[in-house]
């Protein structure tokens, strides 16, 4: 059985949204997968700032992710890969979400949003990369209808990821 997905809406990043991310990824669980422990600010200031230009060059970014109530509650959307391994210069779909959110369908529908958003942009083909032990998100991978395209092993942190692919 499938249930209805929540609505959700997805903005440009604001300055104040810097703030509410760093807010909201704060739980360790949220950053089990991304160095284990809160960002600073600052991170999130120059993020929210890059996902702004992003969005001003390619129609899309890491947007803003808000319930039903205008809250924030994370971040869904697309981002070139932009390290020197795995898949660079590719376009890549990511998603983080705030603890209290998890499995209420959230992400499923905001990455429903940005599917379609840059295949509207003219992007032929996404990567998603996630950590091997993030079950989660490759769960969300499996009902994006994502394929695995590679396992690798990362060159900082030493851990096994999977690199799905889906073309548009």
């Amino acid at each position: 059985m499938n249930r209805a997905l929540p609505v959700v809406r997805l903005r440009v990043p604001t300055d104040e949204d810097a703030v509410a991310w760093h807010r909201v990824f704060a739980h360790p669980d949220v950053m089990e997968f991304h160095g284990g422990r809160a960002a600073e600010l600052s991170v999130y200031e120059e993020l929210t700032a890059r996902q702004r230009r992003h969005d001003a060059e390619r129609g899309f970014c890491l947007w803003t992710m808000l319930d039903e109530d205008e809250q924030v509650i994370g971040f869904t959307g697309a981002q070139p890969w932009e390290r020197a391994w795995g898949p660079t210069g590719e376009i890549e779909i990511g998603w983080r979400l705030g603890r209290e959110h998890w499995g209420k369908g959230y992400v499923t529908a905001a990455a429903q949003v940005t599917l379609e958003r840059v295949r509207a942009a003219g992007v032929p083909s996404v990567v998603a990369m996630v950590d091997a032990r993030n079950e989660r998100s490759i769960a969300v991978t499996r009902r994006l209808e994502m394929r695995l395209a590679e396992v690798f092993t990362t060159p900082d942190a030493r851990h096994q990821g999977h690199c799905y692919r889906l073309d548009l």
